[in-house]
């Protein structure tokens, strides 16, 4: 029979226990292993059966066992230590409170995804995990971040297998009151909402849900409630499901909403109201249209609160191609903005603008949510710096004039969370070599000291530990295998094969990720009887582990999954090969650390950053990938291998797919396996273990998402808030006006005539020009401007590469027609052929960038051709 409703029966704790609910509703346990020891010892059997989540342990657990451990001395003391431990976690400085100058008071943090723990499922891959580490890693830091995202009741699905290899989705529900979460309340204890309107008088509100990620409070909207309708409350039911609207008004819901919740939270709390806001990818973005009207009703105009809301907001890209961002269609977003809908202070054509593609091969019909969020932000950046340059040259167009390399997007290189993704094998190892205190600090903060005590580790130990942990990978393998077996209609008599699967002792390769294309899960199989021969080889075989999702509607991602199945499923390569579905952080956590080479293969330079390897650096494992995200930043040899790209094929998929799986396979056959299975005087495969020495001492400290917390802080956050500071109402108006002045007046600004000391088209090292330029500035005032002279080497078109700016100093007065004269010294610092140009730029001291505008003056040609701007 099915129940006509459903309730959370939650346990009554005896006094002396009732830490154990703080514990467990505070996700610290997570990442920290002495919490979640003292679960485990609750109850062993439970707490497997519960996947590790202490709120479904202690729903589980008999009364007479909690009533046994409430009379269990050593218990008691183990949960004082592990309490008090927290409580100093929650209330003691840390790197943060150290640091000198005026930091933010808080930083709003938006996603539309949290990869926290398994037990609170709402993520879907890389974006959603890198948001969780962000979280986890400022709170490590004591970083004072409030993120904000939405709760979703099917969260991203569970994936199996049909019979004949065919992906297939579950939605399984989420109930709230099951997870790790806590409902805000008003002060007389009803649930704290917001709400947003809708066309045609209708509202879409939503309860906010607070999951507490260590210091960090993690704001959750949730609108499936019985004051929404039908379509309302489905706003909110899958993550990156539905239609464009049903896209649209999720996007609101986390930008508008997510403002007012964070509002709601500070008013409700105490909590300090953010100086900063993060908006991580678009998806976020209309966050800033929120707090634009916010000042709106403070009595600032639309220009003035958009320089306001500028100041003090962080806009990062993940998508390195324009099919990645998500667009709509203009009618569609006006529809739901003006008078009748959501923020009516704010004119929709305004808003419509701030999205528009307004530059070459832009769609003038389409909304686009990356576009208003760099127009809504005074500071971007990419997540590697391969990926900043992709995507300075992919956004140049909101700046023209400029070259890419000069569009205001810099990059901050993602991290990981060392403490959720390093093995405990690995922990107690480092622990034993450096003591406790001191490897965590290591894997929280990067310190690079700590990190080089690796070279210390006897090599017996290095090797022993990753056995270990191969041969825990095999053990999990072989389980996971078996369930999705059953899960595709086998019987047990069928499966006794998969106690053969994979050897303790074999190379292991790792390929786990998201299944888009340009990932190309299938790259292994160009070859397949190359393939083969690695997985058979008689003395120097390899065995692969593969996991991913593809899209719900992406049938051609399903296809690869497929064709990869099908040939795991081949009986003489089975027990070397397998895909495990479902992949997701729980599996994650025992695949990274088992395996020995972490494979990655997509195309260049489409992988934003990716983080997967760094997972598995962490943990000794070593990195076989195109040089491409965060690998084209870091590789050394050191580290693992690079696989060649085939960039001089063009557009021939094939072609290039058949070359750089040839050059995979070489690397396997003649370099990776080589490494792996000779061994020096001591028995041992000493370069293999002198690589893994030094991934753990060298590259670990870089991937840590402390360093990336860090970064954003000093780089990034730090800046903004001053900003923020600076930018009261009425430097906010003058701002406005000063862009409005240049912008109408920028058609007058003109470089006249440019002139310099030497005649000559040759001069010698470390001599000095001197330049004189003539510009008209019309209406304009000199400090309404900057002059620069930009030099640097030439290239066979006259570009100037490796440029460095010279700013130019007015002289005199200006002439009859208002020109002005700017001179200045121009070192000629390098050999070879030289070249230089002067250009004039807006300059004002509230603008974060000099190409902010977009606005630059530039020689004409006749100019140019007259002054003989090259030297060689």
């Amino acid at each position: 029979m099915k129940a006509i409703r459903r309730f959370t029966v939650r346990p009554v704790l005896p006094e002396p226990l009732r830490a154990l609910s703080d514990l467990a509703r505070n996700l610290r346990w997570s990442w920290h292993a002495g919490t979640r020891d003292l679960f485990r010892s609750v109850d062993p059997e439970r707490w497997a059966a519960a996947g590790g989540d202490p709120v479904r342990l202690l729903g589980s657990v008999p009364g007479e066992r909690l009533a046994a451990l409430a009379g269990d001395r050593d218990f008691l003391d183990r949960l004082a230590a592990v309490a008090g431990d927290l409580d100093a976690y929650m209330t003691g400085d840390r790197w943060y409170q150290r640091q000198s100058g005026r930091l933010p008071a808080a930083v709003a943090y938006f996603s539309p995804e949290f990869g926290i723990t398994a037990a609170l499922p709402q993520y879907s891959g890389g974006l959603g995990i890198l948001a969780g580490d962000h979280l986890k890693a400022a709170s490590d830091l004591g970083a004072p971040l409030i993120g904000v995202g939405l709760l979703y009741r099917h969260g991203y699905f569970r994936q199996s297998l049909s019979r004949d290899g065919w992906q297939q989705e579950h939605y399984p529900v989420l109930d709230p009151h099951e997870l790790p979460l806590d409902q805000l309340k008003e002060a007389d204890g009803a649930p704290a909402q917001i709400s947003l309107a809708l066309p045609g008088d209708r509202s879409l509100r939503a309860r906010v849900w607070v999951a507490q990620v260590g210091r960090i409070p993690l704001l959750l909207l949730d609108s499936d409630i019985e004051e929404n309708d039908l379509i309302e409350r489905g706003v909110t039911d899958r993550l990156y499901g539905g239609g464009s609207e049903h896209r649209l008004l999720q996007e609101m819901l986390l930008g508008i909403g997510g403002v007012r919740a964070v509002r709601t939270y500070c008013r409700l709390t105490g909590h300090a109201a953010p100086e900063v806001f993060h908006t991580n990818e678009g998806h976020a973005g209309f966050l800033g249209l929120e707090r634009m009207a916010e000042l709106r009703a403070e009595g600032l105009d639309f220009d003035a609160a958009l320089e306001a809301v500028r100041a003090g907001t962080v806009f990062t890209t993940h998508t390195p191609v324009p099919a990645g961002i998500d667009r709509f269609d203009r009618e569609l977003v006006a529809r739901h903005f003006g008078p009748h809908a959501e923020l009516p202070d704010l004119e929709v054509d305004r808003i419509l603008r701030l999205g528009m593609e307004t530059y070459p091969g832009g769609e003038p019909n389409l909304f686009n949510m990356a576009v208003m969020g760099l127009r809504l932000a005074q500071r971007a950046n990419g997540v590697s710096l391969l990926h900043g340059q992709v995507s300075r040259e992919m956004f140049a167009g909101l700046w023209p004039g400029f070259d890419p390399e000069e569009v205001p997007i810099t990059s901050v290189t993602n991290g990981v969370h060392a403490p959720t993704w390093v093995a405990p094998e690995v922990y107690r190892l480092g622990a034993r070599q450096i003591g406790t205190q001191r490897a965590e600090e290591a894997l929280s903060v990067g310190d690079s000291d700590r990190w080089d005590s690796v070279a210390d580790i006897p090599d017996q130990d290095i090797w022993d530990l990753r056995r270990s942990l191969r041969e825990l990978l095999v053990l999990e393998v072989r389980e996971r295998l078996r369930a999705s077996w059953r899960q595709r209609g086998a019987g047990s008599a069928e499966l006794g094969w998969i106690d053969g699967v994979l050897d303790p002792d074999v190379l292991t390769i790792g390929f786990a990720r998201r299944v888009p294309s340009y990932k190309r899960l299938t790259l292994m199989l160009r070859d397949r009887d190359r393939l083969m021969d690695l997985l058979l080889h008689p003395d120097r075989p390899v065995q692969i582990v593969v996991a991913g999702k593809a899209h719900p509607a992406d049938d051609g991602g399903k296809r690869l999954i497929q064709e990869l199945v099908r040939f795991a499923d081949d009986p003489r390569v089975r027990h070397r090969i397998v895909f495990l579905p479902d992949y997701g952080m729980a599996m994650a956590q025992k695949l990274y650390p088992g395996c020995d080479i972490w494979l990655n293969n997509p195309l260049r330079p489409l992988e934003a950053c990716g983080t997967s390897g760094m997972k598995a650096a962490l943990n000794g494992g070593l990195n076989l990938s195109v040089l491409d995200g965060w690998w084209d930043e870091w590789f050394q040899p050191d580290f693992g291998w690079a696989i060649p790209t085939a960039d001089g094929v063009g557009t021939d998929a094939d072609r290039r797919d058949d070359i750089e799986a040839a050059a995979l396979y070489d690397l396997l056959e003649q370099r990776v396996t080589r490494a792996f299975y000779e061994r020096g005087r001591s028995g041992l495969p000493d370069r293999w273990i002198e690589m893994v020495r030094r991934t753990l001492s060298l590259l670990g400290p870089k991937v840590l998402a402390g360093r990336m917390v860090r970064e954003y802080v000093e780089r990034l956050y730090t800046p903004a808030a001053h900003a923020h500071r600076a930018m009261s109402a009425d430097a906010a108006r003058e701002l406005a006006e000063w862009k409005a002045t240049v912008r109408g007046a920028w058609h007058g600004v003109t470089v006249d005539h440019v002139e310099t000391s030497v005649a000559s088209a040759t001069a010698e090292l470390g001599s000095t020009l001197a330049l004189r330029v003539r510009v008209g500035l019309g209406s304009l005032r000199p400090e309404d401007v900057e002059v620069q002279a930009v030099a640097g080497r030439v290239d066979e078109e006259d570009h100037i590469t490796d440029a460095a700016a010279v700013p130019l100093k007015p002289v005199g007065t200006p002439g009859a027609g208002g020109e002005w004269v700017y001179e200045g010294p121009l070192s000629l610092d390098r050999t070879g052929p030289f070249g230089y140009t002067v250009r004039v730029l807006p300059s004002h001291r509230l603008l974060a960038s000099s190409a902010e505008l977009g606005l630059l003056a530039v020689p004409s040609e006749a100019v140019a051709e007259a002054a003989g701007l090259l030297m060689r």
